[in-house]
Parts: C-alpha cells; structure tokens; sequence
C-alpha cells in the first residue's frame, strides 16, 4: 500500500513538472510572436518604366501592401497574410496587359500566390513558431520580387527594341538568330523610317515645282 502510494505521488509530480515546462516553452514564444523582423523589401519596377504600369491598380496595390513587411512582427505578418492573399489573387484574376500575357509572368504571378497561400495557411497553426512565419515572409517577399524583375526585364527589352533604327539588310543580321517580336519591331522601326523618307521626298518635289 505504502509504494503505491508513493507511485502515485510520483507520476502526478512528473505531470506537474511536464506541465509547468510546457507552460513555460509557452511562455517564451510568445514574446517572439510580438518581435519586429526587418525584411529585405521587395524589388521595385524601375522608375522609368513607372509610367508603363500605372495603370495597373492591381500590382500597384500589392507594391504599396508590402511596404508594411518591411519590419513586422509574426504576429503582425500573420494577420495581414489574408488580405494580402486577396490581393495577390486579384491580380492572378485580373486582365493582364497585353504585354505581359505571357507564360513566363504568369508563371511567376502563380508562384506569389502559392506563397501567399502558404503564409495565410500559417493563421491555422496554433503552435506555429516566429521562425517559421518570418521564413515564409521572406518566401513571399522573394516571389512578389520575381514579378517585378520580370516585368522590368520585359520592359528593357521593349524599350531596346523601340530604340532601333536600322535595316537587317545593312547591317548583315542573321535573321535566323532573331525572335518573332524583334523581328517585328524592327521591320516596323524600318517600314516607318522609310514611310518618313518617302514623304520628305515628296515634299521635296512639290517645293521644287514651285520655284
């Protein structure tokens, strides 16, 4: 009787003492929930090609939304991480302007929201721990910053191919070695510089006939 009595004392003693350290490991994350995390921020559309974007209220939105996750507690990512999915969403629902309808950009436009879906599954984990939010964070961060640097390496090439002004035929191009669009642009740039020169010519006549 006395060792059972003793045997029992003893296992409740554990449970205590396993109870009590469970309440503290508790205890201390919940601090860290409530710690700001300086972020790196996300990459920004260039500013010279602002103007070709702003239009866009979709993207322009998130760009402004993510500013608050430069330094955010996990706490804080946490409760924003549903809104920003809503907004990540739209623009995944959205009218893409032509020249990024492509499957590359949609490619990464998905990627963001998978990892903003990921970051808004994060609110249903009660014993979800600061690391793993802040990590996710920046998962996000680095996906919403994939989008920009697609869209601003779209634009460069734009503004590359809007910039030429010779013809394939003087320069010795292999034409074999030059995508679709570009062969495009420059065929257009050619065609308007020598719409341009047919018109001065004849300009040029008319003036003579007058003297």
């Amino acid at each position: 009787m006395k060792y059972l009595i003793f045997l029992l004392l003893s296992v409740f003693v554990i449970s205590c003492g396993n109870k009590t350290q469970g309440n503290t490991d508790v205890e201390k994350a919940k601090p860290l929930m409530r710690v700001l995390k300086k972020h790196q921020a996300t990459v920004n559309v260039k500013p010279v090609f602002l103007k070709e974007v702003e239009n866009w209220q979709e993207l322009k939105e998130i760009d402004s939304f993510f500013v608050k996750f430069r330094e955010i507690s996990p706490n804080e990512a946490l409760s924003n991480a549903l809104e920003l999915r809503d907004l990540v969403k739209s623009l995944k629902d959205s009218v893409t302007p032509t020249l990024f309808d492509t499957p590359s950009f949609k490619t990464r436009v998905n990627i963001l929201y998978n990892e903003c879906l990921r970051l808004a599954d994060l609110t249903l984990i009660s014993a979800i721990k600061a690391t793993e939010i802040n990590k996710q964070v920046d998962k996000t961060i680095d996906a919403f910053s994939a989008v920009n640097t697609k869209i601003n390496t779209i634009l460069t090439k734009k503004k590359f191919e809007d910039e030429i002004d010779v013809k394939i035929d003087y320069i010795g191009l292999d034409t074999t070695k030059i995508d679709s669009v570009s062969r495009k642009t420059i065929n257009l740039r050619s065609k308007e510089k020598l719409l341009d020169k047919d018109n001065l010519e004849e300009i040029y006549k008319e003036r003579q006939q007058q003297l």
